[in-house]
């Protein structure tokens, strides 16, 4: 009883206008009044403290600033051309180029949507001048914006390792091998849409020219070595990384490339921190629920009814998979972690699956609702940042979200594809 007036109050506010994080908190407090009325308020308090209180936390602000920092500076350009230089002149090369800078930069910021900004505002317009169709290019870019998701930095997988108590380091290498294999798929489909649409190649670049390209990238790539290598080295710990990205942006944008003046540090921090807040209110909200479902039993209930109380790994994977994809399809992934991860947790541990498995599937499912219809985030930034219809944007979409969820059925069937890198880093 208690989830069905928590779900109506959550729809109904939904429906009205309310922001996401109004549904949650006041469904939570309703619900606390009604079923637990001998219970203290300070509870839900408490809970809500405790949900933005772990220390891994402090990389979500520090990697959303060092993307504002490096979104307005030259980094994105740098990688764009060094990709441009080496794939250029191949079958389907500018595609190709796209998805390789979407995978670079995503590993220097960690943003779907600062991706698509940085990537597609500089690659779109050369992909329609080379012929390609812009519903292809709109649909190539918005998903080759996930891989941000996937390699390392990612806000998601640093959710969902202080809900479920994983290993974030362990969780930022084990992305590395699903990021690279989504890659190798687009770069092959684009190969095929080139090849049948007779997309004219681009002109070959000298070896100087890739010289002066890749001398002008090496600051750029920096980022994934720092937070990678760090990582992977013991150097320090995914906050830690998050911090040093900080510094090492300002130096690169301030001081290496003069992008950005000191003067503009104030406005980037600002929009960081307006970011920021949202994203740690839907935290506090979404802890506070989940406690309220666990004390309420309701994910064992839930389990019961769907008759996964007894499921195999299989089974549970796929239950999984499906439940995330629709989740992220029409409520923001944060929101979707802190609500359905609590609910798993029982079902995972039973099944004795890997928790770094499940966060990778998890965040490639996250990764895939930015870009599906009807609310993936990715979508209506493409909306406003190239400036065509919704309907236009999402046009292109399905070939690649048909990629994306093969990808999600390799890591069911082969888990190694995540967990090679993991376990030769950790184990």
């Amino acid at each position: 009883m208690i989830a069905e007036v928590m779900l109506v109050v959550m729809l109904l506010l939904l429906l009205v206008g309310f922001p996401l994080k109004m549904p949650l908190l006041v469904a939570t407090v309703l619900a606390f009044i009604i079923f637990f009325p001998n219970l203290s308020m300070q509870q839900i308090v408490q809970q809500m403290i405790g949900g933005v209180k772990p220390a891994a936390l402090i990389a979500v602000p520090m990697f959303i600033l060092a993307a504002d920092i490096i979104t307005r500076g030259h980094s994105a350009d740098r990688l764009v051309d060094v990709v441009m230089r080496f794939m250029g002149h191949i079958r389907g090369g500018l595609a190709i180029s796209v998805t390789s800078a979407c995978a670079l930069f995503g590993a220097v910021c960690g943003s779907t949507q600062a991706t698509v900004v940085a990537v597609g505002g500089a690659m779109r317009p050369r992909m329609l001048k080379a012929g390609y169709n812009d519903s292809f290019a709109i649909g190539l870019i918005v998903n080759a914006a996930d891989l941000a998701y996937l390699i390392p930095p990612s806000i998601g997988m640093i959710v969902y390792g202080v809900v479920s108590g994983t290993s974030i380091s362990e969780l930022f290498v084990a992305g590395i091998g699903p990021g690279l294999l989504i890659v190798l798929l687009f770069s092959l489909y684009c190969v095929y849409y080139s090849w049948r649409h007779n997309i004219p190649t681009e002109p070959k670049s000298h070896w100087d020219e890739r010289l002066v390209a890749m001398r002008r990238a090496i600051w750029p790539l920096g980022f994934p070595v720092i937070i990678v290598g760090g990582i992977y080295g013991g150097v320090f710990s995914p906050t830690e990384a998050a911090a040093v990205c900080v510094l090492y942006a300002m130096i690169l944008e301030l001081l290496v490339f003069r992008s950005i003046r000191l003067r503009d540090i104030p406005d980037i921090a600002l929009s960081t921190g307006a970011i920021t807040s949202v994203v740690f209110i839907l935290i506090a909200a979404g802890a506070a629920f989940s406690w309220l479902l666990s004390y309420a039993q309701v994910p064992q209930q839930i389990i019961q009814a769907i008759g996964l109380d007894s499921a195999g790994a299989f089974a549970t994977l796929i239950a999984i998979n499906v439940a995330f994809f629709v989740g992220c399809m029409f409520v923001d992934s944060i929101v979707v972690i802190l609500i359905l991860v609590p609910i798993f947790a029982p079902l995972i541990k039973a099944a004795g699956l890997d928790p770094v498995l499940v966060g990778v599937i998890i965040t490639l499912q996250v990764a895939i609702g930015a870009a599906t219809p009807p609310f993936g985030c990715n979508l209506f930034t493409a909306v406003a940042v190239f400036r065509r219809p919704f309907l236009d944007v999402i046009r292109g979409v399905p070939p690649f979200l048909v990629i994306l969820a093969m990808v999600a059925g390799l890591l069911i069937v082969y888990p190694d594809i995540a967990l090679f890198l993991r376990d030769l880093a950790f184990r």
